[in-house]
């Protein structure tokens, strides 16, 4: 431990991510049962899923439930997963009843939605649901604001 902190102190061109390597902070984002994840490839690409169990190496079953999510279980490689800091206690191959409960329990949705990644995706997906209307609507808004920010900094 001490050993650690010399060496970094010792070495100030470390870079950022080596002295956090060494301040102790580890990687937590682990691939196990319970943990929430983000699908980025495939036909469910941008829902949320939950990892269920896991097969081998490369590749896990995920569960959205369906009712909360819209993924179906079903197996998926990892590499077309992107996992969060959100872990449920389960165990594996858990029913989608117990994985229901464990979700609403610790209100783990709701958590997700007031991240910022969370925050960012139901952004985008708001944009890309706009109409030609709204589009413009934003359009003008937005030159709006540029004018005033212009006449306020002009005056400065």
């Amino acid at each position: 431990g001490s050993r650690c902190s010399s060496f970094a102190a010792a070495c100030p061109s470390e870079s950022a991510n080596q002295s956090r390597a060494m301040s102790g902070k580890m990687y937590t984002r682990f691939v196990q049962p319970g943990r929430l994840a983000l699908i980025t490839f495939g036909p469910c690409a941008g829902k949320m899923c939950t990892i269920v169990d896991i097969v081998d190496q490369k590749r896990v079953v995920v569960d959205g439930p369906e009712s909360v999510t819209g993924v179906r279980r079903h197996m998926m490689p990892i590499k077309r997963l992107s996992l969060t800091d959100f872990h449920m206690q389960m165990r594996r191959g858990a029913r989608e009843k117990t994985l229901k409960k464990a979700l609403e329990k610790g209100e783990t949705m709701k958590k997700w939605s007031e991240t910022a990644w969370g925050k960012k995706l139901a952004a985008r997906e708001t944009k890309k649901n706009l109409t030609d209307f709204e589009r413009f609507k934003l359009m003008v808004a937005r030159k709006k604001r540029s004018t005033a920010v212009k006449k306020v900094l002009k005056k400065k």
